[in-house]
């Protein structure tokens, strides 16, 4: 099969992946799986050539895969042990009522909470802490959803979703891509800390407030009866402890990072809770959420290995190498960092990581460029700084739901801050060196 021919087919593939995922007439599990299958066989290859492709694609993935589900249990129980506990705690007691306290104080803990990746677990945990605060001094709504989008946005750690699904895509460990733009994350959070500030004392100027300082009580953090026959405050300082093992081992190769997590996860059961039934019941409690992710990632690796193996990856790269203008291909990083937050506004996730993506770093990488220089440019935006703004994430409907601000207000007034931040850090990027202009 020729080369145009073999392009035509893996567009039609993800141009069918894409459809199925954004129309919701197909879960992304499906889509990943059968339309990959389906064009393999059309385009001549057994079945059992085909499934070859996709257990190659399965095994790329499966240590990632691991260390997702893993991480997801991990700081599942420790939340549930009461880990991050003292910190809401304190931080509650910092912020009292002043605005550009509210503010850092909501992008601290939403970055601290989105330290488990999960970006709605961050929305449901931050938005009843700090709504009150900001219902009782007339503060801006708008403003506790922007900060939540950009401070949790900006946390793109290793085992967040878009991180992983890059990794999967160029076929490289997550902590190679994350380290070369750690310091381009830090930045990010300077600027995400200065933007609250900044939202911050314009609110106590729109409000009047002046001086806000001890003019009222601390808002309390207050437990559930589950929460509470859950928590074990006595393993505080051993839970943190744990968890700075675990993110010591991974960043610095100590163990593989799938090997931390469970590490981990064996640590915090064995003493947190120490009954085979409260064991049990904590997998149970956080099982679904490592499920329904650990199932898409597979299935992405069904859908990469038989792209990448039937050879239509390459086949479109050569193509869109064709097409790309004189003298642009060495800019293709800063292209896509520059626009990786509207990239979100059209892209579900998986559409993006695992259909375009590919595409992407393959071209670049056809050109002379490095294929992670793409992955770390799109990870500068699309799904990280841009994941709380499109309305192809459950996320997204989740913070506008729980801030009762409608979405086209949440667009119009975050847009600007979360694109701008992403600008800023492909800036920082290139004068780093983490790619080129």
């Amino acid at each position: 099969m020729g080369t145009s021919m073999l392009a035509c087919f893996g567009v039609v593939i993800i141009v069918c992946v894409l459809a199925g995922i954004i129309s919701k007439k197909m879960s992304p599990m499906v889509a990943l799986i059968s339309f990959p299958f389906l064009g393999a066989l059309i385009m001549g290859h057994s079945p059992a050539v085909a499934s070859g492709f996709a257990v190659e694609g399965l095994r790329s993935i499966i240590p990632v895969t691991g260390m997702l589900i893993f991480a997801i249990l991990y700081f599942g129980v420790v939340s549930d042990a009461g880990m991050l506990d003292p910190i809401i705690t304190g931080i509650l007691k910092f912020v009292k009522c002043s605005p550009p306290r509210i503010t850092l104080g909501t992008a601290l803990l939403a970055l601290i909470i989105h330290l488990d990746g999960s970006g709605a677990v961050t929305i449901m945990l931050t938005i009843p802490a700090f709504m009150p605060l900001y219902d009782r001094l007339g503060m801006d709504r708008r403003i506790l959803a922007c900060l939540i989008a950009m401070s949790a946005g900006t946390n793109f750690l290793p085992w967040v979703g878009p991180m992983v699904r890059a990794s999967i895509t160029v076929n490289t460990p997550a902590t190679e891509i994350f380290m070369p733009i750690l310091p381009v994350q830090g930045f990010g959070l300077i600027a995400v800390f200065a933007a609250a500030y900044w939202l911050g004392k314009r609110e106590e100027k729109r409000l009047g407030l002046g001086n806000t300082e001890g003019q009222a009580a601390a808002m309390e953090f207050t437990l559930t009866e589950t929460q509470r026959a859950l928590r074990r405050p006595q393993f505080f300082w051993v839970n943190l402890l744990i968890t700075f093992a675990v993110f010591f081992a991974m960043i610095f190769h100590v163990v593989d990072a799938v090997m931390a997590f469970m590490l981990g996860i064996v640590l915090a059961l064995s003493i947190n809770y120490r009954s085979t039934d409260a064991q049990l019941a904590r997998i149970d409690a956080h099982a679904k959420p490592a499920l329904m992710m650990g199932s898409i990632l597979l299935s992405a690796g069904v859908f990469v290995g038989i792209m990448r193996h039937s050879g239509a990856i390459a086949a479109m790269a050569k193509s869109l190498v064709s097409i790309i203008p004189a003298g642009m291909e060495s800019h293709l990083p800063f292209i896509i960092g520059i626009f990786s937050v509207p990239l979100s506004l059209f892209f579900d996730p998986d559409s993006f990581y695992f259909g375009v993506l590919p595409v992407l770093a393959e071209a670049y990488q056809n050109l002379g460029g490095d294929p992670l220089q793409i992955a770390r440019a799109a990870l500068l935006g699309t799904y990280t700084t841009g994941f709380a703004i499109t309305p192809l994430t459950p996320s997204t409907f989740l913070l506008v739901g729980m801030t009762q601000v409608s979405l086209a207000d949440h667009q119009r007034f975050t847009i600007p801050f979360v694109w701008g931040c992403s600008i800023f850090m492909t800036i920082i990027a290139v004068m780093l060196g983490v790619f080129p202009f």
